[in-house]
């Protein structure tokens, strides 16, 4: 699933940030959170093979510096997502009831600020678990290379994973949804007065929130109900503990397969985007037949 999701991801990342690099003229603030989804989701992808290749091999034995590394980016880039795409739900809102974009958060210096932001927010919270991966590794002469969910600090790991779920995954949900019904409404509106059928708009701004909610439910589910089986207090049979880490290394790269569906998000909420990859298309286009 893990070479998969490289395989369909990597290259529409790699087309959106080179797209956005080469080919866009003028910035929005919608295209700065994108771009930072789009440089967040080809990193990670960056991880991939070598993650497929120890899974593949059953590589139990990894170098301390690519474990913490692939560990942090992988994280770092689940919750970095659902923060920037809830940032772009913001700005599309506020763009509908600011169309001249006088509103101080719809400048591009402003995404800036808040970009800057975000990475600093989710590297502190990611920074616990970065910890956590150390010690363990200590423990182990640093040769074994644990997830959050198999660490030895198990009561420890619970709760900053239960907290990670609430600050990092709850909240900007909440965010995104609240601010995606927010847009909704005012489309909705706007058709009753204009008569303007928004349907895609609409469907496109639900299916955001919903996607996140499929793909990263189960997996914060799954990763609290995995450490807590552990505990040694609760005595649970090993044959179950083994089902609930089986359901939950499901949930991983389930969750991770956002990184091969946000580039169609770049496409579609964005037309000066569209325009400009099919503009740069056309040149590239005529370029060939005059060189020829």
């Amino acid at each position: 699933m893990y070479a998969l999701t490289f395989a369909f991801g990597f290259f529409g990342n790699m087309v959106v940030v080179l797209g956005y690099i080469f080919c866009l003229p003028v910035w929005r603030s919608t295209n700065v959170y994108l771009f930072n989804l789009a440089v967040s989701g080809l990193v990670f992808q960056c991880t991939l093979p070598q993650l497929s290749y120890s899974y593949a091999y059953n590589l139990q034995n990894v170098s301390p510096e690519i474990c913490i590394i692939n560990r942090s980016i992988s994280y770092m880039n689940l919750y970095s997502t659902i923060i920037f795409m809830a940032w772009v739900s913001v700005d599309r809102y506020l763009l509908l009831c600011n169309p001249q974009r006088e509103h101080i958060l719809l400048t591009v210096k402003a995404s800036l600020c808040i970009v800057i932001t975000t990475w600093i927010w989710v590297t502190i919270q990611i920074l616990p678990f970065i910890i956590f991966i150390i010690q363990d590794m200590e423990q182990t002469g640093w040769t074994k290379c644990h997830d959050i969910s198999s660490l030895a600090e198990i009561k420890g790991s619970l709760i900053y994973s239960a907290v990670l779920t609430v600050t990092g995954y709850i909240l900007p949900l909440m965010a995104l949804y609240l601010s995606s019904q927010k847009m909704v409404s005012v489309l909705m509106k706007r058709e009753e007065v204009l008569g303007t059928s928004f349907q895609r708009p609409v469907k496109l701004v639900r299916l955001s929130s919903v996607m996140f909610l499929v793909l990263y439910t189960p997996l914060h589910i799954m990763r609290n109900v995995r450490i807590t089986s552990r505990l040694p207090e609760l005595n649970v049979p090993e044959c179950i503990s083994d089902y609930i880490y089986a359901v939950y290394t499901v949930t991983r790269p389930i969750a991770y397969a956002d990184t091969v569906i946000n580039p169609v998000f770049y496409c579609l909420m964005t037309d000066n985007f569209k325009e400009a990859m099919l503009n740069k298309w056309s040149q590239l286009k005529r370029m060939l037949r005059t060189a020829t």
